[in-house]
């Protein structure tokens, strides 16, 4: 079961709305209706509500992306949360925006974030949720990420959010084995309707 759910960001006002803040931006719609508030801990905004009949814990990094494992590995070492009870919720380039996806271990795909955990923690061997923010077709893939997102892309982010909140209990009370099964279930990388 998922004990500890972290969205990757970096801190500051001018990477609030932007794509490479995609897992901050998910955990605040995630508590929206949640009676919890954000406290300043293991160098992160943290907090504890309940979610899918359960009391999770939240955590966003205030290490900035690329020492994120700093902070998620100091939690960890507190709670005794062990590596196959994390979620992580991160933005992805190599999916098409608008769509996720569920996944345990594998590459890290040059995420900054993900490196930093993989490489604090030991092991790549942690489930992700990966928002798609799809690859730019001009711009520069650094200028991209840490841009934020278009007007047009706004509400569709979070109906993307929405549409994940509504599938996410199935997630967590489920081992990483069945993510696979998840993602077809799910219909996963095809846009909500």
């Amino acid at each position: 079961m998922i004990r500890l759910i972290v969205g990757l960001g970096n801190p500051g006002p001018e990477y609030v709305y932007t794509r490479h803040n995609a897992g901050w931006l998910f955990l605040d719609a995630l508590i929206q209706e949640a009676a919890v508030t954000w406290q300043e801990k293991f160098n992160g905004f943290y907090t504890r509500p309940s979610i899918a009949s359960e009391p999770r814990h939240l955590l966003k990094p205030l290490t900035f992306m690329n020492r994120s494992g700093h902070s998620v590995s100091a939690i960890m070492r507190y709670f005794d949360i062990k590596n196959d009870e994390i979620l992580i919720v991160h933005d992805d380039l190599e999916i098409p925006f608008g769509t996720f996806a569920f996944k345990f271990s594998g590459g890290l795909a040059g995420h900054n974030g993900l490196r930093s955990l993989a490489t604090q923690l030991g092991t790549p061997d942690f489930g992700r949720l990966r928002i798609g923010i799809g690859r730019p077709t001009h711009s520069n893939i650094t200028s991209y990420v840490l841009g934020p997102f278009q007007k047009e892309e706004e509400c569709r982010i979070d109906e993307l959010f929405n549409q994940i909140i509504t599938r996410l209990d199935d997630a967590l009370n489920s081992d990483y084995p069945h993510f696979e099964e998840l993602n077809k279930k799910f219909s996963i990388l095809k846009p909500p309707t």
